[in-house]
């Protein structure tokens, strides 16, 4: 009798001590994600990504390259228009690249450091470290944390879920929120390499310039047709349209848009040049980076220009904040106000 009472109780504590061990805290899980992140030498990520910032959604391709310690390649594409940007950042420092423009510009900057990167890995397990409060959701074959962001318009967009593999700990998917936790950019993840290996030359821009160019469709050429004008969605303080122009120049025409009221701004578009392929130099920039989401861009204290679809934007405002220029360049998409 004895004998089976100390069986029973050997097996009960074997049980206990495996559930114990198959149980993850979310400093155990943090420690794990810290650990392949530094034990990567280099990846490359497939994605899917979709913005929800203005009327209708708008989804990219990425194509995400890394290589320690501090290579990166970028590559954002509208696989429906064809047009393509790509960051860089080599041992020359951090580039831009538009292939249909043939433009490069280099930027003073510590990107990616300096922000949340919702498609790099080792940015996703940083802003899980840096939030003291991150909530972990563990489920089946997965792990969830919620966290706060570190976006340049962070207060518009506070909040991001970001779920891994429990076996591999790859990215699954990211979704970045606002502060009703509406999803408003989502990124699936289609393919993971850890074990990527890269070329000398893989991190070249103009070596990237030259390629990405070969992979231009003919119909997709800048400039191959007119552009239509195209208008912010979203509210921002009592603000409405004053005046629409339009202006005829050598590359086409130039539309002036005039917002008025307490949160006033200006809204610049026109075709954007082509550079002749023999300018292969890259321009420095007088901003700082600025990822839209759907096009990298520039950023100053009263203006953010960026490129897409071959036409070239500027919002300039005196009145708005930071994160209320990057909401308004973000929802630039839709008719005029009726």
């Amino acid at each position: 009798m004895k004998r089976k009472y100390w069986l029973l109780i050997a097996a009960l504590t074997a049980i206990f001590t495996l559930s114990a061990c198959g149980a993850k805290s979310p400093q155990d899980v943090t420690s794990k994600l810290k650990e392949k992140a530094a034990e990567v030498d280099g990846y490359k990520l497939n994605a899917k990504m979709t913005l929800k910032t203005g009327n209708e959604p708008r989804t990219y391709d990425i194509e995400v390259w890394h290589n320690q310690p501090s290579y990166y390649r970028v590559n954002l594409k509208n696989s429906g228009k064809g047009q393509s940007q790509m960051i860089l950042r080599n041992k020359e420092g951090v580039f831009v690249v538009t292939p249909a423009l043939n433009k490069s510009y280099k930027f003073q900057s510590e990107w990616p450091d300096n922000t949340s990167q919702a498609y790099l890995y080792e940015s996703l397990v940083k802003d899980i470290l840096e939030d003291k409060n991150a909530k972990l959701t563990v489920k089946k074959n997965q792990y969830v944390f919620e966290t706060k962001t570190r976006y340049q318009n962070h207060k518009m967009l506070p909040y991001q879920e970001i779920t891994f593999n429990k076996r591999t700990l790859e990215p699954v998917s990211v979704k970045v929120m606002d502060t009703d936790r509406n999803t408003l950019v989502k990124v699936l993840f289609t393919k993971v390499d850890f074990h990527a290996k890269f070329d000398n030359n893989a991190f070249d821009t103009k070596k990237n310039m030259t390629s990405a160019k070969l992979e231009i469709p003919v119909d997709a050429k800048a400039g191959s047709k007119e552009f239509s004008v195209k208008y912010p969605t979203a509210k921002i303080g009592h603000t409405t349209l004053l005046d629409e122009k339009e202006v005829a120049t050598a590359n086409g025409k130039r539309a002036v848009l005039t917002y008025t009221g307490d949160k006033s701004f200006t809204l610049i578009q026109e075709k954007a040049e082509v550079l002749p392929t023999a300018a292969m130099d890259a321009i420095p920039a007088a901003g700082n980076i600025i990822d839209l989401g759907f096009a990298i861009g520039t950023m100053t204290d009263d203006s953010i220009t960026w490129t897409e679809d071959g036409v070239d934007y500027t919002l300039a405002s005196k009145n708005l904040t930071a994160a209320e220029m990057i909401k308004v360049a973000q929802s630039v998409q839709g008719d005029p106000e009726k």
